[in-house]
């Protein structure tokens, strides 16, 4: 769609370097614009601007995610100046600060499939909430317990507000802190099952996730796999994980969540442990 929408704007070969896929968070646009091309960002985000009807703002991803906040720097191309916005996932409300606070769109088949192994009954830490998306779905259809940690003030104020949209209320509790300390002051050994949402740094966090964990408890290991082969990404990643963990551990299933580069893959081990 936008590159035919750019066909009159860009040469052919311009047009066979524009990333044509970009993100669509509510009422913004998200979308990577290789250096060949910044020259025509204006350009380009006014085209997406008019094109996508729905949209009230277009974004250029400036930076990639960094920072123990999670945070990215865009860049306005078309339309207000508002990073703020609200994003629906089935059936569930969430505000959102695309710039300001760690939210994902590539992440919701993840999501559907969480909170479809949730029990009633269930503890949850999810010890890198964001702005409470996985607390969230996970809580909303099942009898549960999440403590929802985030270390970005503005995620975890976005997660109370997302709580009471969602009334959920007494559910999900956000907690703003580092998971490894709000862990050894208030949850340990509280847990039925626990979410390491951030890949870069699982190795880092995996023994306040196992503190958390009760015994017989379920932790959801994510981490950044090479694979040359996208077929060995899960197997890698189960290897991995049996190389650096401390506890006796069975492995329940391991799948690529999403690729974030050539060769390069976010994975998620689901492990079953035992101290």
């Amino acid at each position: 769609m936008l590159k035919k929408a750019l066909e009159n704007a860009l040469t052919s070969k311009e047009s066979d370097e524009l990333i044509s896929a970009f993100d669509q968070i509510g009422d913004i646009i998200i979308v990577r614009i290789p250096d060949s091309l910044l020259s025509k960002k204006k350009i380009i985000g006014q085209t997406l601007l008019n094109e996508v009807k729905v949209a009230r703002s277009v974004f250029h991803q400036a930076s990639d995610i960094e920072g123990d906040f999670r945070t990215r720097s865009l860049e306005i191309l078309a339309g207000e100046k508002n990073t703020e916005t609200e994003y629906k996932e089935f059936g569930c409300k969430f505000l959102v600060d695309v710039e300001n606070a760690f939210f994902s769109p590539r992440l919701s088949t993840e999501r559907e499939r969480i909170a479809n192994l949730i029990q009633d009954g269930e503890v949850i830490t999810n010890m890198f909430a964001g702005v409470g998306m996985f607390s969230i779905m996970a809580s909303k259809n099942k009898k549960c317990t999440v403590y929802s940690i985030d270390i970005n003030p503005v995620a975890s104020k976005l997660c109370e507000k997302n709580i009471e949209l969602n009334k959920l209320v007494g559910k999900v509790i956000s907690i703003n802190g580092d998971a490894s300390e709000i862990i050894k002051e208030k949850l340990v050994n509280k847990s039925d099952r626990t979410l390491m949402l951030l890949p870069e740094r699982s190795d880092e966090f995996l023994e306040s996730a196992i503190n958390t964990t009760k015994n017989g408890g379920i932790i959801h290991y994510y981490s950044h796999i090479h694979a040359d082969k996208k077929s060995e990404a899960g197997k890698l990643s189960e290897e991995h994980y049996l190389q650096v963990t401390p506890v006796q551990s069975e492995i329940l299933g391991s799948k690529i969540v999403r690729a974030v580069g050539p060769r390069y893959y976010q994975t998620v081990v689901d492990i079953k442990i035992s101290k």
